[in-house]
């Protein structure tokens, strides 16, 4: 009784009948799963929907029966849709000419007709072996990702634009300088703050985050400062001797600006109603999609505040600047969902891969998150394709309102418009065409009473 087998299976491609079945034979003798394909277009119609561990290609076919250009290109096409993939071509009229072409093409390995039986598993075995064991490689490197100190996804990285980042990290880590993280929405600055603060001599002590773009200005220098009550203390005592994550610091209105200029020149605070002044020691971590020096001209924003929150910079690469860690951070959130839901591992499919280096991500890291996530949860198999990721109809589907109350309606219009602008009060209120007050005034109404119902 044949048990399944535990590799991916391997690709047999030739146009006569008889060696793929002799093929097929010896290869399932040994618990290895087969699929044939009897045309190089029949191949890549395989390799674009099938994870494989190996495929086994003739280099002459009917249309071209002794040059090998026919299995030379093949061998081209299989490499640009499985890179992973090793190739091993088969051909009876070898010579060392042709041999060292497939090489160069590519191939793992050669092979000549009519083979030796122990030579050609011997062959195949080396390379499945070889296949599993990279896999294995991706799979325990996504892993340990996922229990990394600092922000997992980010270090999931082959390229070289965000390698050049993270060295910068690692120094900036260590000195106790202010830090100011730019890139566009989605691109993991949030993370990134973590892992400076982890990284650092502050590690022990807390890490304060306060979104500046969705704080009233009513409550500014309470939530920053704290009250003369005592009650809660402000954001900056609670990060004494840590850090503090000052996200969307843009969004700071200028006439509170100063406030937070004597904090970071003095390292003195008063909470608001009292004229005690207390000492704080805190490292900041500004984050921004802003040009901060285009609205220090334009006036919005203090040029002294941005020399004191800009004593070290780092920009973060947009996910089109880096796209060979598109499919590492893919697979990183495909283990961390399988894990996450308790399933049986996921791979991507071929189509999948393509589908992804293709697309621009214009919601950056979080947007390929959220699709991995999706997809999981839709795809029944082990294995996710193109389909399943939805790439193309994201953003497609038109705004249904003529079925919504007034009171949906607006709910419905807040909520995208938040979501569009990475829950920045001031960038969703201007797209909605109010006042940042108002908004935050219908986001006040809507905001549960009851602390037991918060969605956190």
């Amino acid at each position: 009784m044949n048990t399944p087998s535990l590799h991916a299976p391997v690709l047999v491609v030739d146009d006569h009948a008889d060696v793929r079945l002799a093929l097929c034979m010896l290869l399932r003798s040994e618990g290895l799963e087969v699929i044939e394909a009897a045309s190089p277009s029949s191949a890549c119609q395989v390799a674009a929907r099938q994870v494989l561990s190996c495929a086994m290609v003739d280099l002459n076919y009917s249309a071209d029966t002794t040059s090998g250009h026919e299995g030379l290109e093949l061998v081209s096409r299989l490499r640009d849709l499985a890179p992973a993939m090793p190739v091993v071509v088969m051909t009876a009229w070898s010579t060392i000419d042709l041999a060292v072409q497939a090489i160069r093409q590519g191939a793992a390995d050669f092979i000549e007709k009519p083979w030796k039986s122990p030579r050609l598993l011997s062959t195949v075995w080396s390379q499945v072996r070889l296949y599993d064991a990279q896999e294995e490689n991706r799979r325990l490197r996504a892993e340990t990702s996922l229990h990394r100190e600092g922000p997992g996804a980010i270090c999931a990285t082959e390229s070289s634009a965000m390698r050049r980042v993270l060295d910068l990290i690692e120094r900036i880590a260590r000195a106790d300088a202010n830090v100011l993280l730019l890139g566009e929405n989605g691109t993991g600055k949030s993370l990134l703050a973590r892992d400076i603060h982890v990284r650092s001599k502050r590690s022990a002590y807390p890490l304060v985050r306060i979104d500046m773009g969705s704080l009233p200005e009513s409550r500014f220098a309470d939530e920053l400062f704290g009250d003369e009550s005592g009650v809660r203390p402000g954001r900056f005592e609670l990060a004494h001797q840590g850090s503090i994550v000052l996200e969307e610091v843009s969004t700071i209105p200028v006439f509170q600006q100063a406030k937070l200029l004597r904090v970071l020149e003095e390292g003195e605070l008063e909470r608001m109603g009292s004229g005690q002044t207390r000492r704080v020691n805190v490292r900041v971590i500004s984050t921004t999609n802003a040009d901060l020096d285009a609205a220090a001209r334009a006036n919005r924003f203090r040029l002294d505040l941005l020399y004191r929150l800009n004593a070290m910079q780092v920009r973060l690469p947009a996910l089109r600047e880096r796209a060979e860690d598109i499919i590492p951070l893919a697979r990183h959130f495909l283990l961390r969902e399988c894990r996450r839901l308790g399933r049986e591992a996921v791979r991507l499919a071929p189509s999948a891969e393509r589908a992804m280096r293709a697309y621009a991500w214009p919601g950056n890291i979080r947007e390929l998150e959220h699709a991995v996530e999706r997809a999981v949860l839709t795809t029944l198999g082990t294995e996710i394709d193109a389909e399943a990721l939805s790439l193309r109809s994201q953003g497609d589907a038109p705004l249904v309102l003529d079925c919504l109350t007034l009171p949906e309606a607006e709910h419905l219009l807040i909520t995208q418009a938040l979501e569009r602008n990475d829950n920045n009060l001031q960038r969703a209120a201007d797209a909605l065409g109010i006042s940042r007050q108002a908004l935050y005034r219908r986001l006040d109404k809507r905001r549960p009473k009851d602390p037991a119902e918060r969605i956190e």
